[in-house]
């Protein structure tokens, strides 16, 4: 396949138009391969991620969250910063990312969220569309000490509540990753508990203050979530490459 063909392919998934305009999405490192075949995918592109690409021949490194936010002066190998760019760089390995245009997209990150955790009539949260809002299935524990526990088992996870853990939790709003500024959202659409996966000290008293439960649940365990739909999509959309989920990737605060 060519690039611009599995480009076209990112895109009918994760318009780039959905994406904020802070962001830096699409293809950030290019190629001279004529050829697509191999594509590694992880949430983002580290030292270990770019070895493991080079490592089993990929052509392309495909991740969520994207590098150079900020203005890059130098590629350097010793660089936390840049060293996983210098690697795919030296070996010819491509880098696409879909941030929040695949948070904000139909089956993007927060729909998939929203199906591990059972909500259900999912609709967009406004006013971006960034996140998802809906009901608590009815088959999953009806207090917050007991959802909580639930929502840290689906995601393989530990958790951080903030709230009365006897209050019921009925309607539930969510945005995967660092959505802690993002809770008068969900509290001005009318949920009752607010999943994300990080959130400040400060913002969690706040959203308190408004009644309205928090679980903080881990930035890189509320986006995982979709990275193993997004290649079967891609497969269906793209059947002569061959997709991997990274091996190398590991939670970058873990939980015990």
């Amino acid at each position: 396949m060519k690039l611009q063909d599995f480009i076209a392919a990112m895109e009918r998934i994760a318009p780039p138009e959905l994406a904020m305009e802070f962001d830096n999405i699409g293809l950030l490192i290019g190629t001279d391969r004529p050829e697509i075949k191999k594509v590694l995918v992880a949430l983002d592109c580290t030292v270990d991620t770019a070895r493991e690409a080079a490592a089993w021949g990929a052509d392309l490194l495909l991740t969520h969250h994207p590098l150079f936010f900020q203005g890059v002066k130098r590629i350097l190998p010793d660089d936390p910063t840049t060293a996983g760019a210098y690697i795919l760089l030296r070996n010819g390995i491509a880098h696409y990312a879909a941030h929040t245009n695949l948070d904000a997209a139909p089956g993007g990150v927060n729909d998939c969220l929203a199906a591990v955790l059972g909500i259900q009539d999912v609709v967009p949260l406004p006013p971006d569309d960034l996140g998802r809002i809906g009901l608590r299935g009815a088959d999953t524990p009806a207090s917050l000490g007991a959802y909580s526990a639930f929502v840290a088992e689906k995601l393989g996870t530990a958790v951080r509540v903030c709230g009365d853990l006897s209050a019921p939790v009925s309607r539930v709003a969510m945005i995967g990753g660092g959505g802690g500024g993002d809770f008068p959202a969900a509290h001005a659409a009318g949920a009752d508990t607010y999943i994300t996966g990080e959130m400040k000290h400060h913002q969690a008293l706040e959203a308190r203050c408004l009644g309205l439960n928090v679980i903080e649940a881990g930035h890189y365990e509320t986006e995982r979530v979709v990275l193993l739909p997004l290649i079967y999509r891609l497969q269906e959309l793209t059947n002569d490459v061959q997709y991997k989920l990274t091996l190398s990737e590991a939670p970058c605060l873990g939980r015990i």
